[in-house]
């Protein structure tokens, strides 16, 4: 073990020396662009099933959209939860601590995946009519789900789990090429496996590229972790499971609030799918179709509050606060300066952008108000993302459940009731606004009152 920690003592100086733009950019530069591929490819999906012109097929892949991202939910748990106690563990040098993490995220999301495949096989029937599938659209969605979930968890969460992995040490490029492997591979195979000149499997033709996508994301991440073993901190060998509380109770303050975020989502998005059924298929498609194109910014800025959680959390062990209060800043800063400018542009194009995916004239006009509705919301969520991302690094597992309830539970599943209830159909779009201006503004005072009392302590040290 001492020549492993020799090798990487390297690896430290983009925590410890470097100027926080450079490192800034390091870490989130790779992070964005494998969000973006990711993005890219839930677009190709939508894009190629899109040129089908069957609202059907494109109502399915929407329908299915809150499974796949309950997906997030045992992400956030061992991914989010497991990386950002390696990272505080890195900034105080407790080596064994950070192989126990890396190995217990590993092996709870691998069993966690396989459960979840399961449950949602066994109860398939009772799952698609939750999610608002009906006698039209429950082939089309049942198709999907058989590849991207009976067949797909286990991959997906695995992909994603080891990629936070990989980040936490610093390792910010390698982790963004495994997912992004997926991701590319992911576009390329789509058209083959749904288009009618090709396979014609439709949108289960969309589910079964993603699947192959993922499984080979995963053999990168194995494959790198084999080549690098005597020279990175992520173990995932067996003897180094521990169910050690310290190691348990670390990672769940962190991910269970992370994971109790995404499956708030996952019920918010599900109701929002279950109101705009009603309105038909075209609806639907459109609805999904936008909240597609909406996660181009958004996942910019959760590519940005990701890649830098390494960097606060291991300053925050440390006690370099201010490192840490700078790179806040300076990420704050680009984050909603770029996020503004990317919301200004979907509200002047926003018809432009959906006939792009669809060339429908009723899933146009529902798409164009739908986009300039999110995107409103744009700019607050940035700040809100940031502000639970150093919540996370921190270890303030707390704040970051209250947001995670206030976000959902308090403000924006009742806006959903009430904003259906007075403006139907066209005011579910506004309900992400209504809760991120709160949040946004709710986030620069936790934000504040925290470096307010790094300060006060670190004066406390001195004196």
């Amino acid at each position: 073990m001492e020549e492993t920690k020799t090798i990487n003592k390297g690896k430290n100086a983009i925590f410890e020396t470097t100027a926080i733009p450079k490192a800034v950019a390091t870490l989130c530069i790779p992070t964005i662009i494998s969000s973006l591929v990711m993005v890219l490819y839930n677009l190709a999906d939508t894009y190629f099933v899109g040129m089908l012109n069957d609202p059907v097929q494109n109502a399915a892949v929407t329908l299915a959209g809150p499974v796949l991202l309950a997906f997030n939910a045992i992400n956030n748990l061992f991914g989010v939860g497991s990386s950002s106690m390696m990272s505080r563990a890195l900034g105080r040098k407790d080596y064994e601590t950070v192989y126990k993490s890396s190995a217990f995220g590993f092996y709870c999301a691998l069993f966690c995946g396989i459960i979840f495949s399961l449950a949602c096989t066994v109860g398939k029937m009772p799952l698609l009519r939750l999610l608002g599938a009906d006698s039209v659209t429950m082939e089309a969605t049942g198709a999907y789900m058989l590849w991207t979930v009976t067949c797909g968890a286990v991959p997906a969460i695995l992909n994603v789990v080891l990629a936070y992995l990989v980040r936490s040490e610093g390792a910010a490029l390698h982790a963004s090429i495994g997912t992004m492997s997926g991701c590319l591979l992911n576009i390329v195979l789509d058209p083959l496996f749904i288009l009618p000149q090709f396979l014609g499997m439709g949108a289960a033709g969309a589910g079964l590229a993603t699947f192959i996508s993922n499984c080979v994301a995963c053999l990168y991440f194995f494959v790198l972790l084999y080549v690098k073993r005597k020279s990175t901190y992520v173990c995932i060998r067996p003897d180094k499971f521990s169910l050690n509380s310290y190691i348990v109770l670390g990672i769940c303050a962190v991910g269970i609030p992370a994971s109790i975020q995404n499956f708030l989502n996952v019920t918010g998005m599900t109701i929002l799918n279950n109101f705009t059924s009603a309105f038909g298929a075209d609806a639907v498609a459109a609805m999904g179709i936008t909240q597609k194109i909406n996660m181009v910014p958004m996942y910019i800025s959760m590519g940005i509050s990701q890649g830098i959680m390494p960097l606060i959390s291991y300053n925050y062990a440390s006690g370099n606060h201010k490192r840490m209060k700078s790179a806040v800043v300076f990420s704050g800063t680009v984050s909603v300066g770029f996020i503004t400018l990317a919301a200004m542009f979907y509200y002047i194009g926003a018809g432009a952008v959906v006939r792009f995916f669809m060339d429908n004239e009723a899933i146009i006009a529902y798409g164009t108000r739908f986009l300039r509705s999110f995107c409103l919301g744009l700019p607050f969520l940035c700040m809100d993302f940031l502000a639970v991302g150093v919540f996370q690094a921190v270890g303030m597992g707390k704040e970051a459940l209250i947001f995670a309830l206030m976000r959902k539970v308090a403000l924006e599943i009742p806006a959903l009731y009430i904003l259906n209830y007075f403006f139907p159909l066209y005011g579910l779009a506004y309900a992400q606004f209504s809760a991120e201006l709160v949040l946004a503004i709710a986030a620069v005072i936790v934000l504040f009152r925290l470096f307010k009392r790094l300060n006060k302590k670190k004066m406390d040290e001195l004196c």
